[in-house]
């Protein structure tokens, strides 16, 4: 059937609309719909900073804690550095206890252990078939047992992940000071380790040796090689990485300046620049985090007359570790009978109860938030203040591109105190912020800054001197690129004595929030002894 086109009332002639108004219509119409189809996609992520984190990096920056177990025969020689020549029959831990060992490290908020499979002295805690200085030749289980098979069995019933560290120097073994013997010899004892017991997550080592030792040639290059291969979702620490790098002491404290980023080329194992690996280089183009190693006890081993640093010295050490971006290895060595001493478990609880009661009610929480911009415009919660509320590293506020202000803004709407900031980037989008500080509105109204700090990454904590304010503001001040913030913390601290700065008092900080010198004006109502 033909549809007839439909008369002009006036003149009787067919209707015929003009073609250009036909295409004017269509041009609308269609523009009208390509804006609507383009509104309606998200607005992508900003372009990470190069360099990033590979997946292996972000799941062991998320541990924050791993517990270090130095363990062997210098246990039962009350010695540091063992000779290489002790009787190995000496190795008899009676009541010895993976389980034990791993449910301390999980009770008290580690999620990894390293054990010292081989220290210097060359003595192996599983049956190596490359030597028989080890407890196949102890008095331990008449020489049937194996240390790391039941390390590795109750690490993994609890969920924890696990970790090598073999030694590169041994004072054992024949073949030490024959360059190829010696890394073949070495690498065939690696691949027992990492294709024996199911999955390694970190594999430690370090260019320890003594003065007038023989000298050795390692070929690094071809250890991490294997590593990768046959474990290639472990981490490798050495004093460049490639994965994780010596902070450059052994006292587990990082420098207030703290970049992930690093030249592993500026770096020689077992000739370190401890400045450099301290605080890492904003140059960097490798991503390369530090982690910090350091005892609950004087030394590396058990001994009987040692007792345990306090739950609070540990505090401050995860302050200076975790909080400044790195990882801290707290080494918690088993006694002669093969358990944990019941001292370290004691300051482990308390250590680990004071983390909670610190970190366990996060004030932001409580506040209203605001940005000074967000990326593509103030509705969009993809990008949100509020995001840096979630706890992990995957939600983050973003702000506008390119603006010369960088403010979150946090409105507690009545007074609260607190003397503990806590800031946390994306890493997976790059180390981005170089220089922030923190302001809180003072009885005058005025915008008075109580801390300024450095570099964040992963995570940092600024402690200061107590805080007495409804209003506070991050002021991000200088970065390699847009900053990015995923979360964001304000907490009370009553641990650590740091003075206290009300709205009515003026203080004199470090760059690390340290209270350097203060003067108190005590005609707040407010005001009250720290």
């Amino acid at each position: 059937m033909i549809k007839k086109t439909a008369p002009d009332h006036q003149t009787g002639k067919p209707f015929r609309q003009p073609v250009i108004l036909t295409i004017i219509i269509y041009y609308l119409t269609s523009q009208t719909s390509v804006s609507l189809l383009l509104s309606s996609h998200p607005t992508p992520p900003p372009i990470p900073i190069l360099p990033i984190p590979t997946s292996q990096q972000i799941s062991w920056q998320l541990t924050e804690m791993a517990m270090f177990l130095h363990f062997g025969t210098n246990t039962f020689t009350d010695s540091e550095w063992g000779t290489g020549h002790v009787d190995p029959s000496l190795f008899n831990p009676t009541s010895f206890n993976a389980s034990q060992w791993v449910n301390v490290a999980k009770n008290n908020g580690f999620s990894r252990v390293i054990l010292t499979v081989k220290h210097h002295d060359g003595f192996c805690l599983w049956p190596s078939e490359y030597t028989d200085y080890s407890v196949k030749s102890s008095s331990w289980r008449n020489g049937t047992g194996d240390v790391l098979k039941e390390l590795t069995e109750a690490a993994k019933s609890a969920g924890l992940q696990l970790g090598v560290y073999l030694s590169p120097w041994d004072r054992h073994e024949p073949t030490y000071g024959e360059t190829l013997e010696y890394n073949e010899y070495y690498m065939g004892q690696m691949t027992e380790l990492l294709t024996r017991y199911g999955e390694i997550r970190e594999v430690w080592l370090d260019g320890a040796k003594g003065e007038k030792e023989k000298d050795m040639e390692y070929f690094f290059d071809d250890w991490f090689s294997l590593i990768h291969q046959l474990q290639p979702g472990a981490v490798i620490f050495s004093d460049d990485g490639p994965d994780t790098r010596w902070v450059g002491d052994e006292s587990g404290v990082a420098g207030t300046t703290c970049w992930s980023l690093f030249n592993r080329s500026a770096i020689k194992i077992g000739d370190t620049n401890p400045k450099y690996s301290g605080e890492g280089d904003p140059l960097g183009h490798d991503w390369v985090p530090a982690e910090c190693d350091v005892s609950i006890r004087p030394g590396w081993f058990w001994h009987a007359s040692q007792v345990p640093k306090s739950a609070i010295t540990l505090l401050d050490l995860y302050y200076k570790s975790v909080g400044r971006n790195c990882l801290l290895l707290l080494n918690v060595p088993p006694n002669s009978s093969g358990l944990i001493s019941q001292e370290d478990i004691r300051v482990l609880e308390e250590f680990s109860e004071i983390r909670k009661s610190i970190f366990s009610n996060n004030l932001a929480k409580g506040a209203l938030i605001s940005a000074s911009s967000v990326r593509d415009g103030p509705n969009n919660s993809r990008y949100g203040p509020d995001n840096v509320l979630e706890e992990g590293i995957y939600l983050y506020w973003a702000p506008s591109k390119a603006q010369s202000k960088w403010v979150l803004n946090l409105d507690f709407e009545e007074v609260v105190s607190f003397n503990v900031l806590l800031v946390q980037e994306p890493i997976h989008m790059g180390q981005r912020i170089i220089e922030f500080h923190v302001d809180f509105l003072n009885l005058e109204g005025d915008w008075e800054e109580v801390v300024h700090g450095t570099t964040v990454g992963y995570k940092r904590l600024l402690r200061f001197g107590k805080v007495e304010s409804s209003k506070l503001r991050v002021v991000i001040d200088k970065c390699r690129a847009d900053p990015l913030i995923s979360y964001l913390g304000i907490y009370e601290d009553p641990f650590s004595i740091l003075g206290h700065v009300s709205n009515s008092s003026s203080a004199s900080m470090s760059k690390d929030g340290k209270l350097l010198q203060q003067s108190m004006y005590h005609n707040s109502p407010r005001v009250s002894s720290f």
